[in-house]
């Protein structure tokens, strides 16, 4: 008769103290802020020692990062652009969610906290680029040539300048505390933005 083992599985142990890494990581940003967390902290919270995080991570900015990417992943996020045909209606509806979440007390503080680690740690800034900011851009620009190709922009619309008059508006009102970042606002940046392209 075949009995079960009782040999722990390490990948699946493994698994399981990344997310609780993870997990703790999140929680202790949100609850003190970034400067104030510490890999030490981390890991009592996660119930792990210093040299298991340090095995996957080379930093406490690449642990949050991390953090943020899964928590990122566990709402749903995806970075699919919609295609209906209807470029002011497929624009809205990418820019809406990303105000919404600039806008959320639990989002805020971690992204802000990474967007400043990233201008110190040259590493960090590459994963974020890799890993965050190049995928969303290509989804979008992927978008736009689609936009191209059927008349909704001109043929010789330059793609990189046109993500960043979409983004860009959101992001420095973000960043500088200028005002509310709602539908209402997303919805003016997509209007002037297809109107500059299409003048």
């Amino acid at each position: 008769m075949a009995t079960r083992s009782s040999t722990p599985d390490p990948a699946r142990r493994s698994e399981r103290s990344r997310k609780a890494v993870l997990a703790a990581a999140a929680e202790l940003v949100t609850e003190l802020g970034y400067a104030k967390v510490s890999i030490e902290a981390i890991a009592a919270r996660a119930g792990v020692g210093k040299q298991t995080i340090y095995r996957w991570w080379p930093s406490k900015g690449a642990v949050v990062f991390d953090a943020f990417l899964a928590a990122e992943e566990d709402e749903g996020g995806s970075l699919a652009v919609p295609d209906t045909g209807d470029l002011a209606a497929d624009l809205r509806s990418l820019l809406r969610p990303t105000v919404r979440q600039l806008a959320d007390p639990v989002f805020n503080n971690p992204a802000r906290a990474l967007v400043a680690e990233t201008q110190l740690d040259p590493a960090l800034l590459r994963e974020y680029r890799e890993r965050l900011l190049a995928p969303l851009l290509e989804v979008t620009k992927e978008r736009l040539r689609s936009a191209r190709r059927t008349g909704g922009l001109p043929a010789d619309a330059d793609l990189d300048l046109a993500v960043e008059l979409l983004y860009g508006p959101l992001y420095y009102r973000w960043i500088h505390h200028l005002g509310p970042l709602d539908d209402a606002y997303a919805d003016s940046v997509v209007e002037l933005f297809l109107r500059a392209f299409r003048s």
